[in-house]
């Protein structure tokens, strides 16, 4: 969902309460649409994410900064230079509208204290932060709007600041219920949710679809009194929802766990489809929804010249594989070219130059009639020749063909398993340990010059089961080869998803005896790192590290086993999320 702005009216309340006060102590800008606040204060050290992506514009404390840029963007210097050790003196919203007002006071270049105030803009692409000046003048913005964008409202350093134009619709904090219905009513044709929507400030179609009930898909025109009623109770109590701050961050999740939705009230349209949860609070509830999503945004932007190599790659490797598959199936034929090559010699007596067909009697087939057609150019001796040489071309070409298809298949299969890789990838090292790998295996080539300085490897992830028994989980195939071959001793457990790709996980025994329990928890493991991860049911392999065995000139990532047990696993991400350990 969107964030609505009555679910924002309790974000920034909870926010007043924890940032004003806050002191900035250090300022990132990890993308072009996002900026991070390192702040201080009585309630200790925290992150204040301010992003404006169109497909999640938010503004909340965070546990999940995103990765820095090496070097700063000049929005962010600009920010350093205006912000840096200034103090929040307040947080506010723009009625219900998606505009938050965030007060700092800070010193100028001649030891002056004067009145920053940053204007973060929430509506999706064209969502926007803006530093403004004590008597409301633009310093600049992350995203400039020139005459050429918009007629309507220039963002530009040194012009005027004004809010976006405000929508016509009713804040429901302070027009009485009787005006809302009103307006609502005079939408006659539309269907309640939408009436609802056009009418009310702030509010979602979640919300809107909330607040319509049974009504939802019903015109406005349709509804009787029971109907309106019905209605004018629901928005009454919406009403005095943000009046007492009773609302509470709900958060809607599918039966893996997934987030799907949230609001600040129970949602019960989805009836039982989904689990409501409730959270902490609104910032831990915005941080853990997007979360996800933005990871694997963050992640297709930084490695976007890989992922285009990698599909490519494996177009290119599926393709072959089917032109190779074609081929073979000609091949298939091939017995009767030896056929007929036996046939014409077993009957060269009575066979003639000049012939553009023999009919013979096929003892291959109770002597069935067969007509072989034949080069009236050529004796029949050269035309039985003629057949048993593409027959051996054949032969040979089915031969090579199985051998191309076979390692055609292993391509494809390590390739599936580095796009996988490369989509769970959460930071830049991640990334480049990646690229490192297509480098070695000769995907890509190799750029620099001069041989640069090894870089370390980023340790295993490593999660820790309910009766305590460590589990770690490559990164990568070139990580997944170390972890399995050379970091887990032989009676440790191995992992791996049956037919998906997906990470190596090692259960540590630690010369006990490795339980049941653990097994299954670590399966769990194992397919929430794989293709797999959204899935219901996933099968996973396991089995002792001993019965691993790499195969020569086999990717990396590649070992065969042929003793093993299954276990059939839905992975949970809230349940794996406790199990993980922090390094």
């Amino acid at each position: 969902m969107a964030l609505d702005g009555i679910f924002l009216n309790f974000t920034v309340q909870e926010l007043a309460a924890e940032i004003i006060g806050d002191k900035v102590e250090k300022i990132h800008q990890p993308s072009r649409e996002e900026l991070v606040f390192h702040l201080r204060g009585r309630g200790g050290a925290k992150k204040l994410l301010l992003s404006i992506r169109a497909n999640s514009p938010r503004i909340h404390i965070t546990e999940h900064p995103p990765e820095n840029p090496s070097v700063p963007p000049m929005f962010c210097m600009l920010m350093r230079k205006r912000l840096a050790n200034a103090t929040v003196t307040d947080i506010r919203q723009l009625e219900l509208d998606r505009i938050i007002y965030i007060d700092f006071s800070a010193v100028n270049e001649i030891g002056d204290r004067v009145k920053l105030t940053l204007s973060i803009e929430i509506m999706a692409k064209y969502s926007n932060i803006i530093l403004i000046y004590g008597d409301q003048k633009i310093v600049d913005s992350m995203k400039r709007v020139d005459l050429s964008q918009s007629a309507v409202r220039q963002i530009l350093p040194g012009f005027p600041y004004s809010p976006p134009p405000p929508q016509n619709k009713l804040n429901i904090l302070t027009h009485s219920v009787e005006n809302i219905m009103a307006v609502m009513e005079s939408y006659p044709t539309k269907n309640v949710s939408s009436a609802i929507l056009n009418t009310l400030q702030g509010a979602s179609p979640l919300t809107c679809r909330e607040l319509a009930g049974i009504y939802d898909s019903i015109p406005v025109e349709e509804l009787n009194d029971d109907g309106l009623d019905y209605i004018q109770k629901r928005i009454e109590n919406l009403k005095q929802t943000p009046e007492a701050s009773c609302a509470k961050p709900y958060i809607l999740k599918d039966e893996t766990g997934k987030p799907v939705d949230f609001s600040f009230m129970k949602i019960e349209q989805y009836g039982n489809k989904y689990t409501v949860e409730e959270m902490p609070t609104f910032s831990r509830l915005l941080d853990e929804f997007y979360f996800e999503c933005d990871r694997i945004e963050r992640t297709r932007q930084k490695s976007h010249d890989l992922i285009k190599l990698l599909n490519s790659l494996i177009s290119r490797t599926a393709k072959k594989i089917n032109l190779q598959k074609a081929e073979l199936e000609k091949c298939a034929d091939r017995e009767k070219l030896r056929i007929s090559a036996e046939l014409i010699n077993a009957n060269l007596y009575r066979l003639e130059k000049g012939a553009p067909f023999y009919d013979l009697e096929n003892y291959y087939d109770n002597n069935n009639p067969i007509r072989i057609k034949a080069d009236p150019s050529k004796s029949p001796a050269a035309n039985a020749q003629k057949y048993f040489k593409e027959y051996r071309k054949a032969k040979t070409a089915e031969t090579m063909l199985r051998g191309l298809i076979d390692d055609g298949k292993q391509s494809l299969a390590y390739l599936e398993s580095v796009a996988d890789c490369l989509e769970r990838a959460s930071t830049q090292a991640d990334i480049e340990e990646i690229r490192n790998e297509l480098v070695s295996c000769g995907y890509i080539k190799n750029k620099q010059k001069k041989p640069s300085k090894q870089q370390k490897m980023s340790p295993p992830m490593e999660y820790r089961t309910s009766d305590g028994f460590k589990v770690l989980v490559g990164r990568n195939n070139t990580q997944n080869d170390k972890l399995s071959l050379k970091t887990a001793s032989k009676n440790d457990m191995w992992l791996h998803t049956q037919k998906f790709p997906g990470s190596h996980v090692i259960i540590v025994s630690d010369n006990r005896e490795i339980s049941d329990e653990a097994i299954v928890e670590a399966a769990e493991i194992a397919a929430y790192h794989s293709k797999a991860r959204d899935a219901k049911l996933v099968p996973v392999d396991y089995t002792l590290v001993k019965n691993l065995k790499k195969p020569q000139g086999a990717p990396p990532g590649k070992v065969i086993y042929h003793i093993y047990y299954s276990v059939n696993v839905t992975p949970n991400r809230d349940k794996i999320a406790k199990m993980e350990v922090k390094i």
